[in-house]
């Protein structure tokens, strides 16, 4: 039994596959071919235009408190003051990291006023329901 199980350790190390594959692992045998150099392709990179000044977007992030708002109204929206006509923004968690892509509704009240976050999206966000959490809120 001891002969027939060295017989068959010695026909595998001489098989190909194991050889070539040991090859590669130990970096043995014929050196790797350097790849030849591409010729370097020079685009013309524009400058990019400045934005122009929305109503709906703003740069940086804009801070909010938010609780739950109505849970019978379906979708994944957010009602603030921060905006004054509806798109789709970004909502961050500073405290988890967590963040979706949302709609931003107009809500009455003064920028710096809470926010009613949807059902969907509280839970998009792994937020709790009953409490009242700190967002970032991003336009772009």
């Amino acid at each position: 039994m001891r002969y027939a199980l060295l017989l068959c350790c010695i026909l595998v190390a001489g098989c190909d596959a194991v050889r070539s594959t040991t090859d590669r692992v130990f970096n043995r045998g014929e050196p790797a071919a350097a790849p030849e150099p591409e010729e370097a392709v020079v685009e013309e990179v524009a400058e990019p235009e400045p934005a122009p000044a929305t109503a709906a977007g703003w740069i940086g992030a804009k801070t909010t408190i938010a609780s739950l708002g109505d849970p019978t109204t379906p979708g994944r929206w957010m009602q603030t003051p921060l905006v004054e006509t509806e798109f789709t923004g970004r909502v961050l968690v500073p405290r988890t990291g967590a963040q979706a892509y949302i709609t931003l509704v107009p809500a009455p009240g003064p920028e710096g006023g809470g926010s009613r976050l949807s059902l969907d999206a509280m839970r998009e966000l792994l937020l709790p329901f009953d409490e009242l959490v700190e967002l970032e809120v991003y336009s772009n």
